[in-house]
């Protein structure tokens, strides 16, 4: 027996697989309060029909998560969408018709997706609901209409390197504003660390002579 949809179907697309140059190490292996940041994000995907993070191999969970990688990898978060949207299935094949776009980044995203989905239900002819803070578009905290999405990526002369802006700004969209920092990032030591703090992680880095001692704040 196939049990109901939720109420405001959806399904999630991660983006996992950037070069994370200035932290040195993968971001979703980066500790941040007691958890890594892939599973904040995949805690924030909770109520998806399903979820593909586009990542490297090292993350495939298949009993979790789909996995799939743009193609070459690190062609910027534009490609990673396109390769995530590719890999789940579309409407007529049962796919979601909306899809939740995070980065991995965000360890706080799952305070933030409630409040899309809520802006998402009052709709009114809108094909995308992202968040703001402070001024800023929160594109990659967002959720979208497949096909507006798909139909954005359709329209750009190449994926690879293109700006999220660019792909994203001109659709038609509510605007969920921020205040309490939920959608605020890790691309530094000091972002974890205020992360860690805001999360109460309560917990000491790990030794030195630990595996895991990088990706962790001090």
């Amino acid at each position: 027996m196939t049990e109901p949809r939720p109420a405001f179907a959806f399904d999630a697309l991660v983006l996992a697989g950037g070069r994370a140059a200035r932290l040195g190490t993968p971001k979703p292996g980066v500790v941040v309060g007691s958890r890594p940041l892939l599973e904040h994000a995949l805690a924030a995907t909770a109520g998806a029909v399903r979820t593909v993070v586009v990542g490297p191999d090292e993350l495939a969970d298949p009993a979790r998560y789909a996995l799939t990688r743009e193609d070459p990898p690190f062609g910027g978060p534009v490609a990673g969408i396109a390769a995530g949207l590719a890999a789940l299935p579309g409407p007529d094949d049962g796919g979601a018709a909306w899809v939740l776009v995070l980065a991995c980044d965000v360890p706080r995203a799952a305070e933030a997706v409630p409040a899309l989905l809520a802006a998402a239900r009052r709709r009114t002819g809108e094909v995308a609901v992202h968040a703001v803070r402070g001024g800023r578009d929160q594109w990659l905290v967002g959720l979208y209409e497949r096909a507006a999405l798909q139909g954005a990526l359709d329209a750009l002369p190449a994926l690879h390197g293109a700006s999220v802006r660019r792909l994203l700004a001109g659709l038609p969209a509510l605007a969920v504003p921020d205040e309490d920092g939920a959608t605020d990032d890790v691309d530094t030591w000091e972002d974890a660390r205020e992360q860690d703090r805001r999360l109460g992680a309560g917990a000491e880095p790990a030794p030195d002579d630990t595996p895991d001692d990088s990706r962790r704040p001090r």
